[in-house]
């Protein structure tokens, strides 16, 4: 495997600035919305892109959704990963990244929580400060949260606040899962984080800035899922406590 996520021998599709990694499981009724707004927002940059979905088959039939936009909007443009069940969340990225050609990764859910409105401030971030990565937060000026009752609003900007505290984090957001990398920075970050769920994000974006990595923060407002169901459950928030505890004892 090359240093970049690649593997050996492989190239970039030429002309490829940006591939949107994006995980599925059960979200057949979010896939081809999302494409659509997508392709609405990015068109307006003139910049070159794929859509790379990675689906953990899904048994709604997610897979066959995308092979169908596939279809209408050609294999250049829409990738499909195929994997035989549920490996985690990192896996999946590492996964998009393999099959992904674009020199940056922008990873988002599917479930439209992460409006690809947001795509435009994300790069124009990165080309102002030559950032390695650009992060999505809630808790700047800007952002926020849609569709959260208030119990769910304070688990999460407190696990925030403890994480960041404890682990000296500069990032307001640690959780948060829309971001933009510089390829070959998210392979080298995927290669040595260990943490699953939930945690997962907070171990990369904590490994970044411990490695001096230059990171960019952009308020976005981030929209329950209108569609489907929920993945965040109790076993997500203990995978988060279990996460949060390694990294103290490790760095």
């Amino acid at each position: 495997m090359a240093g970049d996520g690649r593997p050996e021998g492989a190239g970039t599709r030429k002309g490829v600035e940006y591939s949107i990694i994006v995980p599925t499981y059960n979200e057949r009724e979010n896939v081809g919305a999302l494409l659509w707004i997508l392709r609405a927002e990015l068109a307006a940059l003139a910049v070159s892109y794929e859509v790379v979905f990675v689906d953990d088959n899904s048994p709604d039939g997610t897979a066959d959704a995308v092979r169908e936009l596939q279809a209408a909007f050609g294999p250049e443009l829409v990738h499909l990963v195929s994997r035989p069940g549920k490996q985690g969340l990192g896996s999946a990225y590492a996964a998009g990244l393999r099959e992904a050609n674009g020199e940056f990764v922008i990873l988002m859910d599917a479930d439209l929580s992460h409006h690809p409105k947001h795509l435009p401030a994300f790069i124009s971030s990165q080309r102002a400060s030559n950032a390695d990565i650009v992060t999505g937060t809630r808790y700047r000026l800007g952002g926020g949260v849609a569709g959260w009752n208030l119990a769910r609003k304070l688990t999460s900007r407190g696990a925030n606040i403890l994480a960041s505290f404890l682990l000296g984090a500069r990032t307001s957001d640690l959780t948060g899962a829309y971001r933009l990398y510089r390829r070959d920075v998210l392979a080298d970050l995927l290669c040595r984080t260990r943490s699953r769920g939930y945690a997962f994000q907070m171990e990369v974006i904590v490994r970044a800035q411990y490695d001096g990595r230059r990171i960019e923060e952009v308020p976005i407002v981030f929209v329950d899922r209108l569609y489907g169901t929920s993945k965040l459950g109790v076993g997500e928030y203990v995978q988060f406590a279990r996460g949060l505890l390694g990294l103290l004892l490790e760095l």
